[in-house]
């Protein structure tokens, strides 16, 4: 074979590679516009079905990639590559990266029931996974919430979805519970309606329903009245503090005695009685 005849197969054959290789780039740059028109159309109807906007993109992330994947093995096909080869690799592949990836697929999957289910949204005010803030975002893996002491802490979907979830701003109002304590000589109906009149002027705290207050148990220094006055989530701890607040004042200014534990110890006193031993109480 003389140079010319080599020189006609090597130009036939980079004529017939070229082709193809620029039938390849042509058939990619066409796929990837009809992936890009088709999940711009899907965006559409799913905004207009008032889907959930993290959902949304959780579900055309998926479909982009798998759409990709196809254009892919449509390519090599292309080329003659066998794609039943390639698409059993593919799938051993998968198999292998969700059993290394088995707790980000875990998470991932969790996440998307969060958003499914929405046991809460950005924004709201939450206990889940161990940790009690705001909602700042919900991720395909991770949701980060806001603490109360402001320290953003990043907790796993799968942990999230596994425990239990409290959400503090779901219902319209909550409760304050704290606690009150009386001395033994302190009339208690006195005291309960002292504090429901002083309470009730919080800036904050609902009229209905109107905060509780009452008897709740009895120790050595006295009666222990349960206050709970109510208001929405926002102005939880600015009820909580004001409410201690006016519980020590009302108290003073009503000249209640400090509480006091009382003891009784056989056989101590000189004369051979008893003697009473009192000690402040811990409570109020």
């Amino acid at each position: 074979m003389d140079f010319q005849q080599i020189s006609k197969v090597a130009a036939e054959l980079l004529t017939t590679v070229g082709l193809k290789v620029v039938g390849a780039i042509l058939l990619w740059l066409i796929g990837q516009k009809l992936i890009e028109f088709g999940i711009k159309g899907l965006r559409r109807v799913f905004r207009s079905q008032s889907v959930e906007p993290t959902l949304i993109s959780y579900l055309l992330n998926i479909i982009a990639i798998t759409l990709r994947i196809v254009l892919v093995v449509a390519i090599l096909g292309f080329f003659g590559v066998e794609t039943t080869s390639f698409a059993a690799l593919l799938a051993a592949v998968g198999i292998a990266i969700g059993a290394a990836w088995g707790g980000l697929l875990a998470n991932f999957a969790a996440g998307a029931f969060l958003i499914i289910f929405q046991p809460f949204k950005v924004g709201d005010f939450i206990t889940a996974g161990g940790v009690t803030g705001t909602v700042v975002e919900i991720g395909l893996f991770t949701t980060t919430l806001n603490t109360p002491d402001n320290v953003m802490t990043i907790v796993a979907n799968n942990k999230i979805f596994a425990d239990n979830i409290q959400n503090y701003s779901a219902n319209p109002y909550r409760r304050v519970d704290l606690l009150a304590q009386l001395a033994h000589d302190v009339d208690h109906n006195q005291a309960i309606a002292l504090l429901k009149t002083r309470i009730s002027q919080i800036p904050n705290v609902l009229t209905d329903p109107a905060p509780d207050i009452e008897i709740l148990t009895f120790n050595l220094a006295g009666p222990v009245l349960a206050v709970r006055p109510y208001c929405h989530n926002d102005h939880y701890w600015q009820v909580y503090f004001d409410t201690n607040k006016i519980i020590r004042e009302s108290f003073g200014e009503a000249g209640y005695p400090v509480p006091e534990q009382r003891y009784t110890v056989n056989g101590s006193s000189p004369n051979g009685g008893n003697v009473l031993i009192s000690m402040p109480s811990e409570i109020g």
